[in-house]
């Protein structure tokens, strides 16, 4: 009798304790900051099978992209803690793991195979070694066309085009009567919106943010050039306020068939390929981003990475997160439900060795692009910095956030372009002199 009451409060107490240990695994809440694109949001709607699996909640701020960087940067530099994981970039990443401000993902599991990173987006998410960031997804930037609209132009794209070749061909599938724009590129303010568009796009024309010695070049020929033509080609064949449209806003226009060309993030591609979304998505092809053959193209290089900020409550069960939504078994699954076309692209060298995926048809350009971008020499004349559409120091964000203002002002008529790229000249030398460069 004493021996199986003994057992009985044995096995209650077991069951009081797993209880117990269920009850704190579901009380455990991460918050998550993230922008508003599209894979972001499709991770979002597969939460619970992450919740279900380990007893973590996810509860998600979901942000413009502009708005996000503003959130997440007053958050870690004051250590405010209102979120256990961050969506950044490669030029946050070993800036703020430099400061100790992240988390190391030195815990992740043998399971998860951090080797299988791409080399590129692992480089960038690094800091001596370390790894503080892991890649949801990884982009360079490409051309996406219309395939009809080409042809009835009677072009045909070639797979590395020239800047020239993509006004011609932009003017020449322009209807303004039908509301088709022969192409749509980012005008709008931010750093990392049309600031990184016309910064990648400037490296094919020569132009670079400073010289060897911190000096601003927008006073240089190259700068006037690069504003001048994408300002002309705009003006010709760009959608009206194409000054205020980012990368959500032409991704719309295209879906929509009111784009020729598109040239923008190479993961745009299964969103315009999608037929649930895209009235085009049977007639869009893909070339490398334009060159003016000095031997800089205009693609860019970035990965959109989750951070665990040091200030985190929850580091065990945000390293659990960050495991399961950068694996290749949320590729997988991904892929099992909605197709390959729609997993998170360009962040790992197993989902290019993957049959299934390589078959996609923009998956091979998309590596190209990838592969072609080089960050540690972005530009024709040397830099003191590292980076394609960014300049990587902690000061780059606020300075090209004005200076990308003063630019789409012009766009939009407000200033001529020589006031655009003077007052550029003005804030940016003004800046690094203040902090110290010069």
């Amino acid at each position: 009798m004493t021996k199986t009451f003994g057992a009985l409060l044995g096995a209650t107490a077991l069951c009081a304790i797993a209880s117990s240990a269920a009850a704190d695994a579901h009380a455990t809440t991460i918050t998550i900051a993230t922008v508003n694109n599209g894979d972001m949001i499709r991770m979002q709607g597969y939460t619970d099978v992450f919740t279900e699996e380990t007893g973590i909640a996810v509860e998600w701020v979901t942000l413009e992209e502009n708005v996000l960087r503003q959130r997440v940067t007053t958050d870690i530099t004051t250590n405010g803690g209102q979120f256990d994981i961050m969506t950044i970039g490669m030029y946050e990443t070993p800036i703020w793991g430099a400061n100790g401000w992240l988390v190391p993902l030195d815990g992740l599991s043998e399971e998860y195979n951090v080797d299988d990173i791409l080399p590129a987006m692992r480089g960038g998410l690094s800091h001596d070694g370390t790894l503080y960031a892991a890649p949801f997804y990884g982009e360079s930037s490409m051309v996406m066309y219309r395939t009809d609209l080409m042809e009835a132009a009677g072009l045909e794209m070639p797979a590395a085009p020239t800047w020239e070749f993509i006004r011609e061909a932009a003017a020449a599938m322009t209807n303004r009567d039908a509301d088709i724009n022969g192409i749509c590129l980012r005008g709008k303010p931010g750093w990392g919106e049309g600031g990184a568009f016309i910064t990648a796009m400037s490296n094919s024309f020569g132009a670079r943010w400073f010289d060897m010695d911190w000096n601003a070049q927008f006073d240089t020929q190259p700068w006037l050039d690069t504003l001048t033509f994408y300002n002309d080609m705009m003006q010709e064949s760009g959608p009206a306020g194409f000054a205020t449209n980012g990368f959500n806003e032409n991704l719309s226009l295209f879906q929509q068939g009111l784009c020729g060309m598109w040239i923008d993030a190479t993961v745009a591609a299964s969103f315009v390929t999608n037929p649930n979304d895209s009235t085009v998505a049977d007639s869009v092809g893909f070339a490398l981003a334009p060159d003016n053959g000095l031997g800089r193209r205009s693609n860019w290089l970035w990965a959109w990475a989750l951070a665990i900020p040091a200030g985190t409550q929850q580091q065990d069960a945000a390293l659990q997160f960050i495991e399961w939504a950068t694996s290749t078994s949320y590729i997988d699954l991904v892929a099992e439900n909605e197709g390959w076309a729609n997993v998170p692209p360009g962040a790992r060298t197993s989902l290019y060795e993957n049959p299934n995926y390589i078959e996609v048809p923009f998956a091979q350009m998309t590596l190209d692009s990838i592969l072609s971008a080089d960050p540690t020499n972005p530009t024709v004349d040397p830099v003191p910095y590292v980076g394609i559409q960014f300049a990587a120091i902690p000061e780059f964000a606020g300075i090209a956030t004005e200076v990308s203002q003063e630019f789409s002002a012009f766009y939009a008529g407000q200033q001529t372009v020589e006031e655009a790229l003077a007052n550029a000249q003005a804030i940016t030398n003004e800046a690094m002199e203040a902090a110290g460069y010069r």
